[in-house]
């Protein structure tokens, strides 16, 4: 029975399957831009929330409420001056639900900062990782882009020539 059930959904496009029930029902979302430029265009923050709802939608979780911060990520005082970011998780713990952001950078491009609020005991939900990505693998992407600015700029240059000679 369970090999026709699988077989059954392997025909089916995303779109048609239905959302996954095990996980939370509702979620916090929370939105970032890091310039002013950016947030009065709002197409970043557009895209971040389209990612969102996409995602939300595909795993049957409601948004109860949005907050939305036009702050730079960088920098030990970084949640200091994300108020934004703070009510969103005071409120998420409060209503015993996750954050979900569309991507981990828009929390920060910060290993220790990702695991300060892993501390905080606020379930986060990157949409761009899926509903199943981790501590561990949170750390992971996490420390991808740290790495990517302590190299000097020649090294990415290299890196990025190395890739396309590679791939002709």
């Amino acid at each position: 029975m369970g090999h026709e059930r699988s077989q059954a959904q392997a025909g089916r496009t995303n779109e048609e399957r239905q959302p996954k029930s095990s996980g939370p029902t509702n979620a916090i979302a929370y939105y970032r831009v890091s310039t002013q430029r950016q947030g009065r265009s709002d197409l970043g923050l557009e895209a971040q929330r389209a990612g969102v709802a996409r995602f939300a939608e595909a795993e049957g979780i409601s948004i109860v409420k949005e907050f939305t911060e036009v702050e730079t990520g960088k920098g030990a005082d970084a949640l200091d001056r994300r108020s934004q970011l703070s009510t969103a998780l005071a409120t998420a713990r409060q209503a015993k639900c996750p954050v979900i952001v569309a991507k981990l950078d828009r929390l920060s491009r910060d290993v220790a900062f990702i695991a300060s609020l892993m501390v905080q005991r606020v379930p986060f939900i990157v949409a761009e990782l899926g509903a199943d990505a981790g501590p561990f693998m949170l750390h992971l992407y996490a420390a991808l882009p740290e790495k990517e600015r302590s190299e000097p700029a020649s090294a990415c240059e290299r890196r990025g020539a190395t890739s396309a000679s590679a791939a002709s």
